[in-house]
């Protein structure tokens, strides 16, 4: 399976890997034809075990090959991760600011100084996910790309490692957005669609992260950091929050370190 996998170009992998990613979030909505209700702490040490996954496989799948690549290209290494890694968060910090939307934890009747009506609302929910998923389709994208640059420090099972990782967290995401949409009324199929669909821009996202490095290689260093900027942000105020705020703190937090512990595995023993 993993040599017909091998078979495809950087750009199909890429494809194949956001494709799964998008699966697991329809997954996660589709809990809303067979349940009204989830077990909150199984969601919640899913995003935790999912922000550590995220967090390791920001540094080792992002970050540390950039480091190589910068000194392989003669540059100071540091440079462009700090450059690249602090434009990530910051360009997902300007997003959070210029657009409206609502984060999927907050309450239904004030966040972020929004007071919008149900069908609002839903949008909104919908519009923060789908924001959030852009540089997580981004990352794998980077991540198949470097792949296809020939760098020795980027990895192929890295790049299977960070969708996975992606893929998990997109589980609860989906849940996150399905089950509250059916308890405002909306019919179980709609509010699968609208699950589901913030996961949809993940491929999309990234054909342009395969295709901006493979076109753009003296730039690679400060994409690969640019994506893990963006995900440690996204770590930082979603994924980190959700899965603390109903109160399992000790349950996610050890369930963060597992995850980080097993992509960490992941990447060292067979990048």
């Amino acid at each position: 399976m993993f040599d017909f996998f091998l078979s495809f170009n950087p750009l199909t992998q890429a494809i194949i890997g956001t494709l799964f990613t998008w699966g697991m979030t329809a997954l996660g909505a589709a809990l809303v034809f067979t349940t009204r209700g989830v077990n909150q702490k199984l969601m919640d040490s899913l995003l935790g075990f999912a922000g550590g996954v995220m967090i390791a496989a920001s540094f080792w799948s992002l970050l540390s090959p950039a480091l190589d690549m910068a000194e392989d290209n003669g540059t100071t290494a540091w440079v462009p991760a700090a450059i690249g890694f602090m434009l990530g968060g910051i360009f997902l910090w300007g997003i959070d600011k210029i657009l409206p939307h609502l984060h999927p934890n907050s309450p239904i009747e004030h966040a972020e100084g929004i007071q919008p009506k149900k069908k609002k609302r839903s949008t909104l929910l919908v519009f923060a996910i789908t924001l959030h998923n852009i540089p997580e389709g981004l990352a794998i994208g980077v991540a198949f790309g470097a792949v296809a640059a020939g760098f020795p420090s980027a990895s192929l099972t890295g790049a299977i490692a960070l969708a996975i990782g992606i893929g998990i967290q997109n589980f609860p995401e989906g849940v996150a957005v399905s089950l509250p949409l059916r308890r405002e009324g909306m019919s179980r199929r709609k509010s699968f669609v609208y699950g589901q669909f913030s996961g949809m821009v993940e491929p999309i996202a990234a054909i342009v992260g395969v295709l901006a490095v493979t076109f753009i290689q003296p730039l690679l260093s400060y994409a690969l950091s640019f994506a893990a900027g963006a995900m440690i942000f996204v770590v930082a105020e979603e994924v980190i929050p959700g899965s603390q705020e109903e109160g399992n703190k000790d349950l996610a937090s050890m369930s963060l370190m597992i995850g980080f512990t097993i992509m960490m595995i992941l990447d060292v023993a067979l990048g």
